[in-house]
């Protein structure tokens, strides 16, 4: 055996040690807990993976049976093939920098020990999620990563902005996660069993549903879940939110770990999806209508974590789009390149705050690329790979999506290539509003220490060549199905429209930086439309939230707890007060008072007994 469970062991091993005396450590000691886990993980993935070679079939290691009840029978199980061998990568490699990056980040701040206890507990559960040999097992890790985001985005408990968006990623991914659940409650009940083989064996020699049917409907209650965990239209609001947690949280949630689960799902899922094509065309119609809308938004935002989060929302809808048109592989090539730049945007983002002592604000920035040259350069090239830059890492994964998407059906490559447009558009106005220009702001900006600038120097490098890691020829195996052939003229329109966002971006920041708030005001309510993000979270309040909440205090608070179940308690309370009450008054204490209830019990009871013995 591989011993596959010591690759998540070793972070849940770090979270106890942090997590339980933590307090009493040393930071050294603390940091040594929290990266040395991750690194022994990391390095444990290489030794399985080296020892397990090409991978041609799952490798799978049982440990104990969970569940044995009538058709219910599941084990605890890991497993690895090529799918979960990227993810583990990923995970652990992109998990490593970032733990690192965050010892320098977090170094001012309170609960150290508390927040590297929360960050292993997370990269716990997600490769518990990436390992899981089941469904259910896979929810284990599901629900995990969902707790930890929760502890995470709301590390900064004081603030209420913090507490509430972690309640709200908590409460919008229950309803997502109640649609895995329906789907794994069909799936036992279709199959008669939650293990991936099992069920992907039964469902092979099935009939590809044309027409809606049952596999259909398991296939759209999991993307249900996949739309709350990966922030997909409409469960997408949670994640601009989570940007209230630290800077290493929001690249750990955006690269590595969560908003990755639900696309890692659906591609675990495709035996199923592609035996239900309507569920498909819905996966890539979700997925680009997410990528569209949060781009435009991402197009007016002025808070650098909020743009990058925008941009990773709409990302998540081209790895969407990906998987909807049946290019899996293409699918999960971006979710490792996404992995690679975004991490580096929002680590490179943390990197500006901290040299701005705090300053979010792109407006109170400008000019800082002398003033911190590393992290410019570092965040330059995470920016030339999200716009699609030849032959950079975001180019190749992008452009294999496009031309499935083309391949699939023609509009959809074009509104993708539009989107590719405004990526480019908003990723270079943040650098140029952050970078060019002259400086707004009052802070003294300076470098971050290496143990930030590390990583950040790491993940470029990654950023710009990690796409010649073949991963679509190294998961084609796995799916299967015909790659879309290679179109010049389509790759080089989608550049084209890349090169077009970086240097409109250009005229309106740089050569012209005035043309920008003259187009705003011209383009007046439309703006104002997308400035406030279409106003959706207002009207989830307005239809949902609040309706809810009233609706709870004035049926489910006053009218049944307090007027049903209160009334009952409490009814009863009095009820015995007032029995008792009277009752009372014969256990005065007074012996002349006793002597006189005998009498008149005594009188009584001959007066029942004469008039019972006129009655014979």
């Amino acid at each position: 055996m591989h011993q596959l469970w010591l690759i998540p062991a070793f972070p849940l091993i770090g979270f106890l040690i942090n997590g339980i005396a933590g307090r009493r450590m040393s930071k050294t000691a603390v940091n040594v807990a929290a990266i040395g886990s991750v690194l022994l993980s990391f390095l444990w993935v290489l030794k399985v993976l080296a020892g397990l070679g090409s991978l041609e079939d799952a490798y799978i290691e049982r440990y104990f049976t969970w569940i044995q009840s009538g058709i219910v029978d599941v084990s605890f199980d890991f497993a690895v093939d090529r799918l979960s061998a990227v993810m583990l990568l990923v995970v652990t490699g992109i998990g490593l920098l970032i733990h690192i990056y965050a010892t320098g980040y977090m170094s001012h701040e309170g609960g150290y020990y508390r927040f590297f206890a929360y960050m292993n507990l997370f990269m716990f559960f997600m490769l518990t999620l990436v390992l899981a040999a089941n469904f259910l097992v896979l929810f284990v890790g599901w629900e995990g990563v969902g707790l930890c985001s929760y502890l995470l985005i709301g590390f900064y408990f004081h603030k209420k902005s913090a507490g509430d968006a972690g309640k709200k990623a908590f409460v919008v991914n229950r309803i997502g996660d109640f649609g895995f659940s329906l789907a794994m409650f069909l799936i036992l009940v279709t199959f008669g069993s939650l293990d991936f083989a099992r069920v992907f064996e039964k469902v092979g020699p099935m009939a590809v549903e044309h027409q809606a049917g049952v596999i259909t409907l398991i296939c759209l209650l999991l993307l249900v879940g996949a739309t709350g965990k990966s922030a997909q239209l409409p469960l997408y609001v949670w994640l601009p939110d989570a940007m209230e947690g630290p800077t290493p949280v929001s690249a750990l949630i955006h690269a590595a770990t969560m908003v990755t689960a639900g696309v890692y799902m659906v591609a675990r899922s495709a035996p199923l999806f592609n035996h239900a094509p309507i569920a498909l065309e819905v996966v890539a119609i979700v997925g680009l209508l997410t990528a569209v809308m949060a781009a435009t938004i991402g197009l007016t935002q002025y808070d650098i974590k909020k743009v990058f989060a925008y941009s990773t929302v709409s990302q998540l809808g081209y790895m969407f789009l990906g998987l909807g048109v049946g290019a899996y592989d293409a699918g999960i090539f971006h979710v490792m390149t996404h992995a690679f730049f975004k991490a580096l945007l929002f680590l490179g983002a943390g990197s500006v705050i901290h040299a701005l002592a705090g300053e979010q604000d792109l407006r109170m920035m400008g000019g800082l690329r002398k003033k911190i040259p590393v992290t410019f350069l570092t965040l330059f090239c995470a920016a030339i790979a999200i716009a699609g830059v030849p032959p950079f890492s975001g180019f190749m994964s992008k452009d294999a999506i496009l031309l499935a998407a083309h391949h699939h059906h023609p509009w959809m490559y074009w509104v993708g290539v539009v989107t590719a447009g405004m990526t480019a558009f908003y990723v270079f106005r943040a650098i140029f509003m952050c970078f060019f220009g002259t400086y707004r702001g009052t802070a003294h900006p300076h470098e971050s220490p290496l143990s930030m600038t590390g990583p950040l120097a790491v993940l470029a490098l990654l950023s710009l060549g990690g796409g010649y890691l073949d991963v679509p020829h190294y998961l084609a195996p796995m799916f299967g199905g015909e790659h879309a052939p290679h179109e010049t003229s389509l790759v080089v329109i989608s550049v084209l429209a890349g090169a077009a966002g970086i240097l409109l971006a250009l005229l309106f920041y740089v050569i012209k930086p005035g043309l920008a708030d003259a187009l705003s005001r011209l383009a007046g309510k439309l703006y104002t439309l997308i400035y406030n993000k279409y106003f959706v979270d207002e009207l989830y309040d307005a239809v949902i939230v609040h309706p809810t909440r009233d609706g709870s205090r004035a049926l489910l608070w006053k009218g049944f707890d307090l007027g049903i179940i209160d009334g009952v308690v409490n009814g009863a309370g009095s009820l015995a007060r007032t029995i008792g009450g009277g009752l009372r008054h014969m256990q005065s204490g007074y012996i002349r008072r006793y002597a006189a209830w005998v009498v008149v019990g005594a009188i009584v009871l001959l007066a029942a007994a004469a008039g019972m013995g006129g009655a014979r």
